[in-house]
């Protein structure tokens, strides 16, 4: 079988757009369990203060940080759920990530360096990965936080034969 030869063509124009991928949905637990984490830490050191200085707006402060932490945990994951996407193409990786301040990214397949996995703790008990794309960018690198733990695995396997074959030297 013969080929004919081709002729590059000029790379397709990548444009900001969204991306059509949720996270898993069990990221909105790790998101809730992370949040409540937080908001213990600083309601034992605002019920230590309390114990040492013990005035009413401290309570103030204390029932301030409770109510602020509940409606926190309660509200909060599900709308990053729903703004949080990703998708790979064949050229691109796209990541919109954010809840009061949205940060979208494009990272072209020619600038992708490396992909690495990480779970915390969390993440492992809950069977969850974040996928990390390092490009050749001043901007730092792409996170996908909350893919399922296996597909997270197939998703680096892809992008590392996806930058492997395409053309560029990723600086």
């Amino acid at each position: 079988m013969t080929h004919a030869p081709t002729t590059a063509s000029p790379p397709a124009r990548l444009r900001l757009r969204p991306p059509n991928n949720p996270v898993h949905p069990r990221a909105t637990t790790w998101w809730r369990l992370q949040d409540a984490g937080f908001y213990l830490v600083v309601l034992v050191v605002a019920a230590g203060a309390l114990f040492w200085v013990s005035t009413a707006w401290l309570v103030g402060v204390v029932a301030v940080i409770v109510v602020v932490g509940a409606v926190d945990i309660v509200v909060t994951p599900p709308i990053r759920y729903r703004k949080h996407r990703w998708e790979v193409t064949d050229q691109a990786v796209y990541v919109r990530t954010g809840f009061f301040v949205e940060d979208w990214r494009v990272a072209p397949l020619s600038r992708v360096q490396t992909v690495d996995t990480k779970r915390g703790p969390l993440q492992q008990w809950l069977g969850l990965s974040t996928v990390t794309i390092t490009t050749a960018s001043t901007a730092g690198e792409l996170k996908i936080k909350g893919l399922e733990r296996g597909f997270a695995a197939e998703l680096v396997e892809q992008l590392t034969a996806a930058t492997e074959a395409t053309p560029g030297d990723a600086t």
